[in-house]
């Protein structure tokens, strides 16, 4: 089966998913060239590009079980392991890079919980 000649019922959602997929991404790319730092930058964009992603999965899954008029489960594993381990992946990684910068003592980092005094309102460390 081609492209041409897939159902109206399979076409219309596979078209939306991926044109939600490529916004999503394009506004996570945009995410990384206008946030500021690594704690900015590794949080929105990695949440929208996993979306991203999981909208181009579940458009494959769709597609090729309308092709091959039967049901393809591979994408939608690949898809629950993606939207599992992509998140924790990025909060792991902002935790070790927050551990890091907090032992170099630099001046940009957010506030450990339960701060007190201006730090905590600001969110910045004190010198």
């Amino acid at each position: 089966m081609s492209a041409a000649s897939l159902p109206l019922w399979a076409a219309v959602p596979v078209t939306l998913l991926l044109l939600l997929a490529g916004c999503l991404v394009l506004i996570g790319s945009l995410g990384l060239l206008r946030l500021s730092n690594f704690y900015q930058r590794s949080h929105g964009p990695a949440m929208v590009n996993t979306l991203g992603a999981g909208c181009v999965l579940i458009a494959s899954m769709l597609y090729f079980s309308a092709a091959g008029s039967r049901p393809v489960i591979h994408e939608l594993l690949i898809t629950v392991f993606v939207l599992l381990t992509a998140p924790v992946t990025a909060m792991l990684l902002m935790r070790a890079a927050l551990h890091r910068d907090r032992r170099s003592g630099r001046n940009d980092v957010p506030a450990a919980p339960g701060a007190s005094g201006a730090s905590a309102v600001t969110g910045l460390r004190r010198e």
